[in-house]
This record gives C-alpha cells, sequence and structure tokens, in this order.
C-alpha cells in the first residue's frame, strides 16, 4: 500500500495516494520507522507543494484524517529518529529530529493550509 500510495501521489491523485499510505502505516506502533516515515513524509511535502501553489483542492474530510494520522504519528514517533547519519548522532547539542517533531510541523502547515 505505501508503494500503490506513493505511485498515485507521483501521478497527482493525491487524495487517494496520501490515504494509502496512512492505511499502509496502520498499525502505527509496528510500521512507523525512519525508512516508511521517510517515504510517506515525502508524498505529504509533496501534497503541501501543490497545496500551496493552489494546484488542488481537498475535502475538509481528507484533511481531518491528515490531521488525525500527524496526530497518531506524533505519539508514536517520539523516540524514532528521522537521521541515521553517525555524524549528526555524536553532536549531542543539535537538537535532535524525530517523527513526533517532523509530524508536528507537517500538522501545522496542514492546519494553516485548510483555513
Amino acid at each position: 500500500n505505501l508503494v500503490i500510495g506513493t505511485l498515485y501521489c507521483t501521478k497527482g491523485n493525491f487524495e487517494f495516494g496520501i490515504s494509502r499510505i496512512m492505511k499502509s502505516l496502520e498499525p502505527y506502533e509496528r510500521k512507523i520507522g525512519v525508512d516508511t516515515w521517510y517515504y510517506a513524509k515525502r508524498c505529504f511535502l509533496a501534497l503541501g507543494e501543490t497545496l500551496g501553489k493552489n494546484m488542488i483542492l481537498l475535502r475538509d474530510e481528507a484533511f481531518d484524517d491528515i490531521i488525525n494520522f500527524l496526530d497518531a504519528a506524533a505519539q508514536v514517533g517520539r523516540n524514532i529518529s528521522t537521521s541515521i547519519s553517525p555524524i549528526e548522532n555524536q553532536d549531542s547539542s543539535a537538537p535532535k529530529r524525530t517523527v513526533a517533531v517532523e509530524a508536528r510541523s507537517l500538522k501545522r502547515f496542514f492546519l494553516k493550509m485548510r483555513d
């Protein structure tokens, strides 16, 4: 479902593609990881770019589903780092980027786009 959703997003059918991606990551506790989050995040960012350019409109139900998914990802992803570089892990003074941090920033963006 993650691959199918990604393909639909690349073809511009974001509503169906994003729904497939969210469905593919259920149950979130087991399936959200560094790699799966990376590919899911790319599709959310592509959707955000397209929304920002006013090229598509989403239904309110789709926005609600996205917000609910990002809330769940933020809860599950507190301890899941989004970086796998050993150089970045050595610098302990830098703020740690986790799935929760990125999910909250994506949620903030989609809330602004909905209004």
